[in-house]
C-alpha cells in the first residue's frame, strides 16, 4: 500500500537536505517540535495543512511545488505497484511514459524506482 504521508516526508526531508538544514534549524523555525518534525519526515505522523504551510515556509519553498514533487513520487509508485500486480498501466500515468526515454538498457529487464522501493520488470 502506498502512503502518502510517507511520500511526503520523504520529499520534506529531501528538500530539506538539498538545503543542507537540520531537523532543529528546520523545527525552530517553523515553530513545530523537532520530535514532531521528525515523524512527520519518517512518514510516521500526518501533517495538517496548516503544518505543511509552516514547514513550507521554513523551508521558502511553495507548498505548490512540494505537491508536485509529492505527485511525481506518486505516480512513480503507483507505476511500480501496477507492475508488480500485473495490471495496466492507468491511463492518467500514460502520457507521462512517453516522456520516459530508456536507451542503452538491456531489452529483457527494467528497473523503476520508486520512493520507498525498486522494481525489476521484464520488458515486453
Amino acid at each position: 500500500m502506498i502512503l502518502l504521508r510517507r511520500l511526503l516526508g520523504d520529499v520534506l526531508r529531501r528538500q530539506r537536505q538539498r538545503q543542507g538544514r537540520t531537523l532543529r534549524e528546520v523545527s525552530s523555525s517553523a515553530r513545530v517540535s523537532l520530535g514532531y518534525l521528525s515523524e512527520v519526515e519518517r512518514g510516521q505522523k500526518e501533517a495538517s495543512s496548516e503544518l505543511l504551510s509552516a514547514i513550507c515556509d521554513a523551508l521558502d519553498v511553495r507548498m505548490s511545488e512540494l505537491m508536485h514533487e509529492v505527485s511525481d513520487e506518486l505516480a512513480l509508485a503507483e507505476l511500480a505497484a501496477s507492475a508488480t500486480a500485473s495490471e495496466p498501466v492507468p491511463a492518467p500515468v500514460r502520457p507521462m511514459l512517453n516522456s520516459v526515454s530508456v536507451t542503452g538498457v538491456p531489452p529483457e529487464r527494467v528497473t523503476i524506482k520508486a520512493p520507498t522501493e525498486a522494481v525489476d520488470m521484464a520488458a515486453a
